[in-house]
């Protein structure tokens, strides 16, 4: 049975050449600052964004009271819907910031997706060793992934010799989980949200190339 669609907020590109459908992580809805700072640097590199809530935050959103996100199967069922509500006029992509990029790698069956973008990948809760990686081997379609090298859910250090065949890492100098770089590093949060922002554009351009 199908579920309720929440409003989707959508962010256009001048010459739009694909269109990146983009859920929130865990804690922050999709007009979180990080979202909207993310949303527009991807436009600004000609990718129309699509950003919506899953439905446990819009909830909170319309309500006020906190709740944990809903299991992974509702969630991407949630997913899987919002995708196909997406008009084909556009190449598809998906992907998440943390959570919400989990739930798009665990889609990459979809027909209609091209990749799957993860914008600090839950490699694992912060200081457990719990993976979240099972799937990577069976991916039907690349996940790139944008990770600060500080990031608790997965540091340079810990992945150094991870390597799987669908999935392509990206580090960001200094970044932790939300992209935020020390003061002494001289980098600012906004410039590792550009750099991710265009590490995503230039894989499309090159999937969209390939495909012709």
């Amino acid at each position: 049975m199908p579920l309720p669609l929440t409003k989707v907020l959508i962010n256009t590109a001048a010459a739009a050449k694909a269109r990146l459908l983009l859920a929130h992580g865990a804690g922050a809805g999709a007009d979180s600052s990080f979202m909207q700072q993310l949303a527009q640097q991807l436009a600004v590199n000609n990718v129309e964004v699509w950003r919506f809530n899953f439905a446990y935050m819009q909830r909170f959103i319309d309500t006020g009271k906190r709740s944990l996100p809903e299991r992974m199967p509702l969630l991407m069922q949630q997913f899987n819907q919002q995708a196909g509500n997406c008009p084909p006029d556009l190449p598809l992509f998906i992907g998440g910031k943390s959570m919400g990029g989990r739930v798009a790698s665990m889609l990459s069956q979809h027909s209609n997706v091209k990749a799957i973008f993860a914008f600090g990948y839950p490699f694992h809760a912060p200081k457990k060793l719990s993976w979240r990686t099972e799937h990577f081997t069976t991916l039907a379609c690349p996940l790139f992934i944008a990770q600060g090298e500080r990031d608790p859910f997965g540091t340079t250090a810990e992945l150094v010799d991870m390597q799987w065949p669908k999935v392509d890492i990206h580090w960001l100098a200094d970044g932790d989980h939300d992209f935020k770089p020390r003061v002494k590093s001289g980098l600012t949060q906004q410039q590792l949200i550009a750099a991710a922002a265009q590490f995503c554009s230039r894989n499309i351009d090159e999937i969209l190339l390939a495909a012709k």
